[in-house]
């Protein structure tokens, strides 16, 4: 039987982490972290994902990311927290963002989005952190705002080149006849009776 989803969650207000690990502990394995240093201490390989509080004493989320990246963990991290993205988000290595407060739904959904992605190769993980943070800035700044932000430029470029990569990728499985051979063989595979 496969283990369960770890999921580390770290947030400054106790009562917000603990709301958070209520609402998920149904769904994967629950760790708490109510700050940047016992974040880093916590997280290794056997953590999936993180929640992570970008504005914190001590030690903020953004370093904590920035460590994560380092230590070269695999392992996807959504930014939850009460600060407005702005183009600064595009240097940073998360998967996904979420401004405070948030709903039961928006966290379970995003925890099964990034669970997803997980099964993504780096390339696939690479595109929709990417996507994430265009389709973030885009309900967020204006178009003048985007229009003027060198940032977004490259964020748009780096975007567009991924993309051009997934459906050459695509393209490539799809005229090799991966997918229908895939299909093909699970098909054949004999179901035990008993």
């Amino acid at each position: 039987m496969p283990t369960e989803p770890h999921v580390l969650i770290v947030e400054d207000e106790p009562n917000l982490a603990t709301l958070y690990g209520a609402w998920l502990e149904d769904e994967v394995s629950v760790e708490t972290a109510y700050d940047g240093t016992d974040a880093l201490d916590a997280i290794d390989e056997t953590v999936d994902i993180v929640l992570l509080d970008r504005r914190m004493p001590g030690l903020p989320g953004d370093t904590v990311l920035e460590t994560i990246r380092q230590r070269d963990l695999d392992c996807r991290v959504a930014m939850v927290t009460a600060v407005e993205p702005d183009f600064d988000i595009i240097g940073l290595g998360f998967d996904d963002y979420l401004v405070k407060p948030v709903s039961k739904t928006e966290l379970t959904s995003l925890i099964d989005q990034l669970l997803l992605r997980s099964s993504y190769d780096d390339q696939l993980q690479k595109f929709f952190a990417l996507a994430s943070k265009k389709a973030l800035l885009d309900g967020q700044k204006t178009v003048a705002e985007r229009r003027t932000s060198q940032e977004y430029a490259v964020l748009e470029d780096r975007l567009a080149v991924l993309r051009a990569t997934v459906d050459d990728t695509m393209m490539e499985l799809l005229e090799r006849d991966v997918y229908r051979r895939l299909c093909e063989d699970i098909s054949r595979t004999p179901i035990a009776t008993e």
